[in-house]
């Protein structure tokens, strides 16, 4: 059974840093592309940023590029992003995606999710 458990969510001002974890399991991690996906309250899922299975090749959104990074360690089967310069619009439930199938990054298919953590950035 494939498990993503996300961690690091939380209220932050704006301006503030803060960085997600995920761990997988059930699943060859080394094998998967990821990624990080968000939902707004009263909007669509949308993408964050992904990382290749080798962590060589990333992609972001516009909205996040040059803030956000994306990396991952397969030797401890954990994704991060690491947020900076947060901003109230990027106040969302975060969502780790793990995609075996994945062709791209951003499209995926995307076929495992975790729970999600809250990020809240006040102004």
């Amino acid at each position: 059974q494939v498990q993503l458990v996300e961690s690091g969510g939380g209220l932050v001002q704006a301006g503030g840093s803060l960085r997600l974890s995920c761990v997988a399991s059930g699943l060859t991690f080394s094998n998967s592309h990821m990624a990080w996906f968000r939902q707004a309250p009263g909007k669509e899922r949308e993408f964050v940023a992904g990382v290749s299975w080798a962590g060589r090749s990333t992609s972001y959104a516009d909205s996040v590029k040059g803030r956000f990074t994306i990396s991952r360690d397969n030797a401890k089967n954990t994704q991060y992003v690491q947020m900076n310069s947060l901003k109230p619009e990027d106040t969302a439930v975060y969502y780790c995606a793990a995609g075996p199938r994945a062709t791209t990054l951003k499209d995926g298919p995307y076929d495992y999710w975790g729970q999600g953590t809250q990020v809240t950035v006040s102004s």
